[in-house]
Formats: structure tokens, C-alpha cells, sequence
């Protein structure tokens, strides 16, 4: 298992240095933050926040966002784009910030990718006040097209990647003390962008696959989004 630096140097030297800047989040984050029901002003952290895309489309509904990354390079993009948040460097596992600030935390694709993600769980749970929510995108070993070969992950395999079924991350958000309110699909096939990659000849089958991701079950879905509140006591 790498450690932290060799970590940070991939998302820095490997990750981020071929990513274009800031842009707006596609039409299915768009959803995802009305869904979120923010309120003016509500405490919002995101971890492992990028460039800070996420975190400006909250901050366009009223949230008061902060974000933490591992990529040095990621963290100064977010900061140049976001300058009245609060941006820092640091791990998932260890946080740097107060106990009980936030009253929303977001994690968006990236707890497969930490270290000690238990750990990382633990630290969401105590930065945030109670009776705050979690938003946590994940990846579902059930996915359909993972389960018949052709599905083999994101380019961040090559540092780390944890694939669970939906019934391990639940038992993982669980023994952390958290409880799944809600689940949802994450359609971001269901756009151009994802259907016309690759050689014209594929975009058909492309986009019959997107279209099937918004009428398959959960369990079948790529990645799943999970609404989460902290167990009481």
C-alpha cells in the first residue's frame, strides 16, 4: 500500500498536471446540490475537493463551503477560484478542522481512494454538528458492467482503489455511526461529453449503456450516492 507523500506526488505530478482549470459541474451535480436542500449560509466541507468545482456549485446556492485536498496543485487551483473559502491541504484521515463546525460534509468520489478509509469516516463524523448530513459517491462492485469484464476502473487505479458492494460500504458508514437515509443514482453517462469518447463506432453503444444506467436497479448502478445522517447516542 503506497503511503501519503507517494500519494500526494501522484495526484500532484500525475493527476492534476494534465487537468484542465476550473469548470462548471455537469447537469447530474446540478441535481444532486438542489437535492441537498441547502439553506443561506449552511457550513459546507468537501473532502478531496479538486479544483473546487463541487464547492462552487454550493457556494452558488448560498452554502459557506470549505474544502480539503492532498494535491498541493489541486488545493492553489481551488484557492485561485474560491477566494473567501476555506481551502487547506491535508488527508482525509486526519482533518484540519474543529470538532463540530460543518453541517454538511461531501466526499465525492474519493473515500475508495483513501488510505484508512474507516479512519477518514471517523474524521467526517467528528467535524461535523450534530444532526448534520453526509454525502458520500462511491463506486458499486455490483456494477454490470464490472461483473462481465468490461469495467476495469478509473486511471487513479494506479495508486489506490477500493471497489466494495453496496452492503460493505452500508456495514463501513455503519461501524463509523453512520445511517443511510437515502440512496441515488449517479447518471453522469447521460450526457454527450461521456457518450462521444472513443471511435465514432462505439458512441451507439455508449449511449444505450447510459441510457440503461438511469432504468437499472441500484445494485447494478456504477456508482451510488449515499445520504447519510450520524446514529443518535
Amino acid at each position: 500500500m503506497p503511503d501519503h507523500q507517494q500519494v500526494q506526488r501522484f495526484y500532484d505530478d500525475v493527476y492534476y498536471a494534465g487537468k484542465p482549470g476550473a469548470s462548471a459541474v455537469p447537469w447530474h451535480m446540478r441535481v444532486i446540490a438542489k437535492r441537498l436542500g441547502l439553506s443561506q449560509g449552511d457550513m459546507v466541507l468537501d473532502i478531496a475537493c479538486g479544483t473546487g468545482d463541487w464547492l462552487a456549485e454550493l457556494q452558488r446556492h448560498g452554502a459557506k463551503v470549505s474544502g480539503v485536498d492532498i494535491s498541493a496543485r489541486a488545493v492553489e487551483r481551488a484557492r485561485q477560484r474560491l477566494h473567501d473559502a476555506d481551502i487547506r491541504e491535508g488527508v482525509a484521515e486526519q482533518l484540519p478542522f474543529d470538532d463540530k463546525r460543518f453541517d454538511i460534509v461531501t466526499c465525492m468520489g474519493s473515500l475508495e481512494h483513501f488510505l484508512d478509509q474507516p479512519r477518514a469516516l471517523q474524521e467526517m463524523r467528528r467535524v461535523a454538528k450534530l444532526g448534520a448530513r453526509f454525502l458520500i459517491l462511491v463506486p458499486n462492485a455490483g456494477f454490470l458492467s464490472r461483473r462481465l469484464g468490461l469495467y476495469r476502473g478509473t486511471g487513479q487505479v494506479a495508486i489506490r482503489e477500493t471497489v466494495r458492494p453496496i452492503s460493505e460500504w452500508v456495514g463501513m458508514f455503519g461501524a463509523a455511526g453512520l445511517v443511510v437515509s437515502a440512496k441515488w443514482r449517479d447518471l453522469h453517462p447521460l450526457s454527450t461529453h461521456w457518450i462521444c469518447r472513443g471511435p465514432v463506432w462505439a458512441w451507439l453503444i455508449r449511449a444505450v449503456q447510459a441510457c440503461a444506467l438511469a432504468l437499472w436497479p441500484i445494485g447494478w448502478q456504477y456508482q451510488v450516492y449515499f445520504l447519510c445522517r450520524a446514529r443518535e447516542g
